[in-house]
């Protein structure tokens, strides 16, 4: 019921008129121009050669703008009817403001295209949907525009963005994913499957009780999960250091430590000590094997010194575990 209510105070698109057409057209220039504005500012101190290309597109919603009002003056006179895409039914959607900010810098090169391709349908159909031979050309004309606007990117790239700009910028924002994620992630996921190897199987050979293993294990885990995000939160807000916000790494650090920890601290939910202890050990091998993976891939440390660390680390500490828990 409630959603038939919601769908059914959309107009149909059908059932606009030609001045409500030219209305919705207006406000939707208005809205792209906001948008692209929003990603040049957005991508500004990172990308500042894509955020010149944004400001550019946005220029030129401002022209389809302004033609669209000339229209309306001439057809309709002074008053715009105020009427939004949110209110026409199957309209091409936007997404809010807070939905964009966390996109990367590909995925709203990515969103600008699929703009560009909604507001082509969406001029085509609308000059489908009227019979005035002037407003008919102008949407036909701007529907010609919208569909020429990857061209007109592509143009407005070469203009300002050159091949090592882009690829400057793509590094920078890769740079700060590392800084911001994977650095904290990792730091988390090695401290969450090293550091807790030696409590959960000191506690399985000196008890050899699974169910308290795992108890064990999950409190060491989730304490310091807690502990290490709040500590990479806390010690530095990012803005010297360009590490980014610090809630995102504190967030990174924390899920990964605890997930460190977990992946064999779970393996104690069987009953059966040895295989328990035999799954445990082998989630701990892909674990570390995972985080010299992880170092070779984005920290560039080569892939057999990463692992001799790890490994050799991880076998200490979990070797340590099972001695003091067999004393």
């Amino acid at each position: 019921m409630f959603g038939f209510s919601f769908s059914s105070s959309k107009r149909p698109f059908d059932s606009l008129s030609e001045q409500e057409i030219l209305g919705l057209a207006i406000s939707s220039e208005e809205d792209d121009a906001r948008i692209y504005l929003a990603y040049a500012d957005q991508l500004r101190a990172q990308a500042p050669q894509t955020a010149k290309v944004f400001e550019d597109m946005a220029e030129v919603e401002h022209t389809h703008r302004n033609m669209l009002i000339e229209m309306h003056r001439d057809r309709f006179g002074e008053r715009i009817p105020l009427i939004r895409r949110e209110h026409v039914r199957g309209f091409y959607d936007r997404k809010p403001d807070w939905l964009r900010k966390n996109l990367t810098l590909d995925q709203i090169r990515t969103e600008a295209e699929l703009m560009e391709k909604g507001a082509y349908r969406f001029y085509m159909a609308a000059a489908q949907n009227t019979s005035d031979a002037g407003i008919r050309k102008l949407l036909g004309d701007l529907a010609l525009a919208e569909q020429g606007h990857e061209e007109i990117a592509g143009m407005l790239g070469e203009k300002h963005v050159s091949e090592d700009a882009k690829t400057e910028e793509d590094e920078g924002v890769r740079r700060q994913f590392i800084l911001t994620y994977v650095q904290p992630g990792l730091a988390g996921l090695m401290d969450g499957s090293v550091s807790t190897l030696a409590p959960i199987f000191a506690a399985a050979f000196a008890t050899g009780d699974t169910w308290s293993t795992f108890l064990i294990g999950l409190s060491a885990s989730v304490g310091a999960g807690i502990s290490m995000g709040f500590t990479e939160a806390a010690h530095d807000d990012g803005k010297l250091s360009g590490r980014g916000s610090p809630v995102k790494r504190g967030l990174a650090s924390g899920i990964m430590t605890a997930l460190g920890g977990l992946g064999h601290a779970l393996p104690y939910l069987i009953p059966h000590f040895w295989t328990a202890t035999i799954t445990a050990i082998i989630v701990v091998f892909f674990e570390l094997w995972a985080i010299a993976f992880i170092q070779n891939r984005y920290m560039e440390t080569p892939f057999w010194r990463a692992a001799m660390q790890v490994v050799l680390g991880g076998s200490l500490v979990l070797a340590a575990g099972v001695l003091i828990g067999q004393g």
